[in-house]
C-alpha cells in the first residue's frame, strides 16, 4: 500500500474525539482491544478515551512517518461486522468520521474501507461528502429503487434534485409494469382506474379493497402534483426543500415502490 500522508493534528484529534465520544463512541476496553489488534501501543490506558487515542495514534504515525496504521485502525473500528446489531450506530459514526476525514482527503465507504478523495475545504462540502441524507434513508430501509434513481444527488445531499429524480422513478415503474406511455395523473388513471384497471395492488373484490386501490392512485397523483410538478417547473432557488421534507417524501416514494412491486396485472376481459 502506498504511504498515506500523516494526518494533521487537528484532523487526528477530531477523529479521536468522535471515536472516543463518551455516549456514542467506543468503550475503553474496545479501544484497548482494537489498538492491540492493529499493533498500536497503548501508552496511557487510564487517560480519558479521546486523549488516550490521540496519544496512541499520533505517536504511531510519527514513528511510521505516515498515517497508514492510523487509517487501518479507523477501518478496523468501522468494520461493518462490528455493527450487525447496531446498523444505525454504524451510519451515524461513519457520517461523523466522513465529515472530518473529508478535510484530510479520505472517505469511508459503506464497507468500512477508507478511500482517497480530493480534500474538502469548507464545512458544507465535508458534510455533503458524508452523505448525511443517504445515511438517514438507509436507516429507514428505503427501497433500493429510490437510491438507483437518485444516487448522485443523494451523495451530494442535494435535496431538490433527489426528490425530483425519486418521484420520476414511480412513473417509470408504472410504465415498466404496464407498457403505458405518458406521465403524471394520466398514466396513474390508466393504470389504476377502477373502470378498466391494468394494475391492482389487491384483489379488488371488496369495496374496501377498491377504496384502497383508489386511495393509492390518489396518493401517487398527489405526490406528482405536490412535489414533482413544482420541482420540475420552478427554479431550484425558489423551491425550498429541507432535509426533513426530503426524508419524508423519499420514504413515501419507497412505500409506493413496495406496493408497485407486489401489484399484479389485471387480465383483460374480452368482449
Amino acid at each position: 500500500m502506498a504511504a498515506i500522508p500523516k494526518l494533521d493534528e487537528t484532523h487526528l484529534q477530531a477523529v479521536c474525539d468522535i471515536i472516543g465520544d463518551t455516549s456514542e463512541g467506543l468503550t475503553g476496553s474496545e479501544i484497548g482491544r482494537l489498538l492491540s489488534q492493529c499493533g498500536i501501543n497503548d501508552p496511557e490506558p487510564t487517560m480519558t478515551k479521546r486523549h488516550r487515542l490521540f496519544i496512541a495514534l499520533s505517536t504511531k504515525q510519527d514513528k511510521d512517518g505516515c498515517a497508514n496504521n492510523v487509517v487501518n485502525f479507523v477501518q478496523t473500528v468501522m468494520n461493518p461486522v462490528r455493527f450487525v446489531r447496531n446498523t444505525a450506530g454504524f451510519h451515524e459514526l461513519r457520517r461523523q468520521l466522513n465529515e472530518v476525514c473529508a478535510f484530510a482527503g479520505l472517505y469511508i465507504g459503506e464497507d468500512g474501507k477508507a478511500r482517497s478523495i480530493a480534500p474538502a475545504s469548507t464545512l458544507p462540502e465535508a458534510q455533503a461528502r458524508a452523505g448525511r441524507l443517504r445515511a438517514a434513508l438507509l436507516q429507514r430501509s428505503v427501497h433500493h429503487d429510490v437510491f438507483r434513481f437518485c444516487r448522485a444527488e443523494l451523495l451530494q445531499d442535494n435535496y431538490f434534485h433527489a426528490v425530483f429524480e425519486a418521484t420520476k422513478s414511480v412513473a417509470q415503474k408504472i410504465r415498466d409494469k404496464t407498457g403505458l406511455t405518458g406521465d403524471g395523473s394520466e398514466i396513474v388513471d390508466k393504470a389504476f382506474g377502477l373502470k378498466a384497471p391494468m394494475l391492482a395492488i389487491n384483489t379488488l373484490r371488496t369495496e374496501t379493497e377498491q377504496s384502497e386501490q383508489t386511495g393509492f392512485a390518489n396518493l401517487v397523483k398527489g405526490m406528482f402534483g405536490t412535489f414533482r410538478n413544482p420541482t420540475g417547473h420552478a427554479p431550484r432557488i425558489t423551491w425550498k426543500m429541507e432535509e426533513q421534507d426530503a426524508l419524508d417524501l423519499l420514504s413515501m416514494v419507497s412505500y409506493m415502490h413496495r406496493r408497485l412491486d407486489t401489484a399484479v396485472m389485471v387480465p383483460t376481459v374480452k368482449p
